[in-house]
């Protein structure tokens, strides 16, 4: 059963429109720490996956609680990343409906662990406007915005526009030459800034200590299969057979 926030939320001040209800399901507490929204296509290709894992993931070691809108693809992907207790979905329907379907054990799982926001009442469901209001919503709550991926026409657009409109710096990553077109055009025209150096960009949210020794830790920077055979050959070997990391494009990922 969802809550009804009756209090203001700072962070949304920016909107155009301050929202007349918002809606609740799980931890308002994560409201007061430091949040970063991430989003980008459905569609991402395997690159902005794994890059979109990595920010998410090590941003939420360091203490950020990662927001986004719960849909299939980045949205997804980031909230699995950060851990259902450091992220903040956002849906764009009554919260009495698990939407998309093919979400609804991870949106479960953030009401449970994490926080679940809407601006609509139960039974609402998604529509054009209300996803673009959800955008919004997104934008407004992180820090920054980050987006991994977004074709031309994408969407994924309108949260960008929302975040320049609200004077937040938007951050993406590079990709090849006719991937990720909408995102590209506008590093073009200096309104994105590409993240060149990961570790760099992570840090400057805090350092965490890393046990170079400690495998599950070594195994979340993404490796290179054949650098993580050298320092782990026999354990890489047994977890790739226990189907707990996963090869893709010569890397390692947690599965």
């Amino acid at each position: 059963m969802s809550n009804q926030v009756n209090f203001y939320i700072k962070d949304l001040s920016p909107m155009k429109k301050y929202p007349n209800e918002i809606f609740y399901i799980g931890n308002l507490s994560l409201l007061k720490k430091r949040k970063i929204s991430i989003v980008g296509t459905r569609k991402p290709n395997s690159y902005t996956k794994q890059i979109t894992y990595k920010l998410a993931n090590e941003l939420s070691k360091r203490g950020i609680i990662i927001v986004s809108g719960a849909a299939i693809g980045v949205d997804a992907i980031s909230h699995n990343a950060a851990g259902s207790l450091n992220t903040i979905a956002v849906v764009a329907n009554g919260l009495n409906i698990k939407y998309p379907v093919i979400n609804s054990k991870l949106i479960s799982s953030i009401e449970d662990d994490g926080l679940v926001l809407s601006s609509y009442k139960d039974n609402e469901k998604a529509r054009n406007y209300t996803f673009v209001h959800r955008n919004e919503l997104v934008v407004a709550l992180g820090e920054i915005l980050i987006v991994t991926q977004a074709d031309e026409k994408s969407g994924t657009l309108t949260s960008i526009n929302y975040a320049l409109e609200m004077g937040k710096k938007v951050y993406t990553i590079p990709h090849r030459l006719n991937e990720s077109m909408g995102t590209q055009k506008l590093i073009e025209q200096g309104l994105v800034e590409p993240i060149y150096d990961l570790e760099k960009f992570l840090n400057s949210f805090g350092v965490i200590k890393k046990d170079i020794n400690d495998l599950d830790i070594y195994i979340n920077t993404f490796p290179l299969y054949e650098d993580a055979l050298k320092k782990y050959q026999d354990k890489i070997y047994e977890l790739e057979l226990e189907g707990k990391i996963i090869i893709e494009n010569g890397y390692i990922k947690p599965n």
